[in-house]
């Protein structure tokens, strides 16, 4: 009887052990299928922003990591890729965070222009109430096309601010705080580049090491 039962105890061992492999096995596969498909939904966010005449280079490690939690909205790291053409940077596109949206932090793709105006602005990740602050969604409104040209100056400051605050910006109806929190992160990431512009465009890809252009 005693023999039995670590007879079944050892097959069950080793079946727990065969069980543990085979997850392990499914779950590095699945990863990296993940991460290839994530890779591949930012680069055409980045072709989204950035003109296709803009880019020759590889834009989706040409980039390097920066962090400033006052401007990009977080402490942790956020990323800049840097479109050239013929090695020339054209664009550079920020990720950001609006931290004060209405559900939370929404997190924002910014490219802009080497002479400061806005290439584009695109929204990566959001939990706003669908139907209201979901707009910031070109699949949902065209609302942050508007973006696509502006610029900031000290100048233009008190524009840069939903309609309600006295700023340029449409509000949508029933949810300001969405927009609101967006116009801010654009125009803080707009003040990051001009702070940081000569370090974006003089350091050495350093973002995410060897890994293939998913396109």
């Amino acid at each position: 009887m005693k023999k039995a039962i670590e007879n079944n105890a050892k097959v069950l061992a080793i079946f727990a052990v065969a069980c543990t492999a085979m997850v392990s096995l499914v779950s590095l596969g699945t990863k990296d299928r993940i991460e290839r498909q994530q890779q591949k939904q930012l680069l055409d966010t980045l072709h989204q922003v950035i003109a296709k005449e803009q880019s020759n280079n590889d834009l989706y490690n040409d980039c390097q990591l920066i962090s400033d939690a006052d401007l990009l909205g977080s402490e942790q790291m956020q990323t800049a890729y840097v479109a050239r053409v013929n090695d020339s940077a054209t664009t550079v596109a920020l990720t950001t965070i609006a931290p004060n949206g209405y559900n939370g932090n929404i997190e924002l793709l910014v490219a802009i222009n080497i002479d400061g105006s806005l290439s584009g602005v695109r929204v990566l990740k959001h939990k706003e109430t669908p139907g209201l602050g979901d707009k910031i969604e070109t699949r949902k409104d065209d609302w942050i096309l508007d973006f696509n040209g502006r610029f900031y100056t000290e100048d233009n400051a008190l524009t840069w601010a939903v309609k309600k605050d006295g700023g340029s910006f449409d509000q949508f109806t029933g949810a300001t705080i969405t927009p609101r929190a967006v116009v801010q992160a654009v125009k803080n990431a707009q003040i990051y580049f001009a702070k940081h512009k000569q370090q974006l465009l003089s350091v050495q890809p350093s973002c995410h090491g060897e890994i293939n252009d998913p396109a």
